[in-house]
């Protein structure tokens, strides 16, 4: 199955890890991570440039991260500002969204690189708050380059095996990064509510 897998990957390479990995990076849900883990496998038996690899994954993140940004920023912030339907809690949503990216954004862009949830939205979410578009841009540049580096070298030196493991570290990090954001939700509606009181 592997071998086909990245038989296939010889034959459409480059272009389908640039596809994969810059479409899931601007907001569609697709296993870039998987992508990339195939390409630095298929560069451990030859098949790919691991260079390549690395280069194109950290490329297609950063352009791809960078699209989302500008839909968060243009479409995303217009539909949680329209009247109508659910107004109040897409206000609500911005009055912690911003903030949050404001305090926190680079460190959510540069570690939401490694959370298979969060590498899907952070740059939406990062274009629909007040987070500058410069910061943006760094740390959206040095996840991208750390992210396509890491599990590159990872699946070309680790081999057959790593492809589980950061399977699992990905599903693990998603639910950690879920109970942060509901922990971290609760927390600023009890500081809210105390302020109310």
């Amino acid at each position: 199955m592997l071998a086909s897998i990245l038989s296939l990957t010889q034959h459409l390479g480059y272009p389908l890890l640039v596809a994969v990995v810059g479409a899931e990076s601007m907001g569609v849900p697709l296993p870039g991570e998987t992508a990339l883990i195939l390409g630095g496998l298929a560069a451990s038996e030859g098949r790919l440039s691991i260079v390549l690899v690395i280069v194109l994954g950290a490329a297609a993140a950063i352009v791809g991260d960078n699209i989302g940004f500008q839909i968060g920023r243009r479409g995303g912030r217009v539909l949680l500002e329209r009247p109508g339907r659910f107004y109040e809690e897409r206000q609500r949503v911005l009055a912690v969204g911003d903030p949050f990216f404001e305090r926190h954004g680079p460190k959510a862009v540069f570690f939401g690189r490694w959370i298979a949830g969060l590498r899907v939205w952070a740059s939406w979410l990062a274009g629909a708050s007040v987070m500058s578009w410069r910061s943006f841009l760094v740390w959206n540049a040095l996840g991208g380059i750390t992210w396509s580096t890491t599990v590159a070298l990872a699946a070309y030196y680790g081999g057959k095996g790593v492809e589980h493991v950061l399977a699992q570290i990905g599903t693990y990090g998603l639910i950690a990064a879920a109970l942060l954001v509901v922990a971290g939700a609760l927390v600023l509606w009890r500081r809210h509510a105390a302020r109310q009181a």
